[in-house]
């Protein structure tokens, strides 16, 4: 089954909840809407890839507003939106845990024959396909950092 199909099921039963799945259906076309404005744009419709992309791309939309809505203090806000997060890590594949980024991080450095921080975007280059949807790009900047300083 399609990303696409799997979105359009899993809407389709958040209504049937009807208020259990409020919140499921409202996140689900959420990235519909964004994938569609991309399709649009593009002239040509999307691929899994490029979904898990939308995917990602709304996950860090929220991660983003999530530091913000934790230092204005709003408890509400950060309630709604760790569970819109909880609800679109369900379209990802599984996250690589932070050993397993360290890992490839140091491989990429490695085969780049990276040796100073100019060298990142080597780095990156090598990297970025191998944990596109698994990691937060975040943490790989990271890790490329410490390692090349």
């Amino acid at each position: 089954m399609t990303l696409r199909d799997r979105l359009t099921e899993d809407m389709k039963q958040a209504m049937k909840d009807k208020e259990a799945g409020k919140l499921k259906l409202s996140v689900i076309r959420m990235v519909r809407s964004a994938a569609k404005n991309i399709e649009i744009d593009r002239h040509k419709e999307l691929d899994d890839n490029e979904l898990l992309d939308v995917v990602a791309k709304e996950v860090k939309l929220r991660k983003d507003s999530l530091d913000e809505f934790r230092k204005a203090n709003r408890p509400d806000l950060v309630a709604t939106l760790e569970q819109e997060i909880a609800i679109l890590m369900e379209y990802l594949p599984e996250q690589m845990t932070e050993a397993e980024v360290r890992a490839l991080v140091t491989q990429a450095v490695t085969d780049a024959q990276a040796t100073s921080p100019k060298d990142m975007g080597k780095v990156m280059t090598l990297l970025m396909p191998k944990v596109k949807g698994r990691a937060d790009g975040k943490l790989v900047n990271s890790l490329v950092k410490e390692l090349l300083s």
